[in-house]
């Protein structure tokens, strides 16, 4: 009989502390799982948006008469690309190589490989953070385009 009272009453001690255990515990699991969910969504959008923008550059820039035109259309397809997923397009590096001659990208069956690359700076982060440690994550896109066999346009 002994036994069996102190094993109520130490149990009736332990009354309500499993709620705050589990409110603890939950946050101290939530919220890093919730900063990592954050901080993979930006860098996907990121990896989507660098994608998007070189895929339609590159077309815009097979698709045009002339070569300021398609400097022109490629540059307007990244801005506009990079826009949509918020992403600021001062930030981006884009490069134009042309094949199989580097001076000349709209020669007929020529390819044009168009790359864009931006740093995705981690979310929730103070500007004081980021000032001292560059906490960035590099993201690139790449896409290739042939100019078509029949292409006509001034030189």
């Amino acid at each position: 009989m002994r036994r069996s009272r102190l094993w109520t009453e130490w149990a009736g001690a332990e009354r309500g502390s499993a709620t705050i255990e589990f409110v603890v515990a939950g946050l101290l699991m939530l919220v890093p799982l919730v900063y990592l969910v954050l901080a993979l969504s930006a860098v996907q959008a990121a990896a989507f948006a660098t994608e998007g923008s070189a895929r339609q550059a590159a077309r815009a820039y097979v698709r045009s008469d002339s070569p300021a035109e398609a400097a022109a259309a490629a540059d307007r397809a990244v801005r506009v690309g990079l826009a949509d997923y918020g992403l600021d397009a001062a930030a981006a590096e884009v490069a134009v190589v042309c094949a199989p001659e580097p001076g000349r990208c709209l020669t007929r069956r020529g390819t044009v490989a168009v790359t864009v690359r931006i740093s995705v700076p981690l979310p929730l982060l103070p500007a004081a953070v980021q000032a001292s440690t560059p906490l960035a994550v590099p993201v690139e896109g790449r896409a290739v385009q042939t100019v078509s066999r029949f292409w006509v346009g001034d030189r």
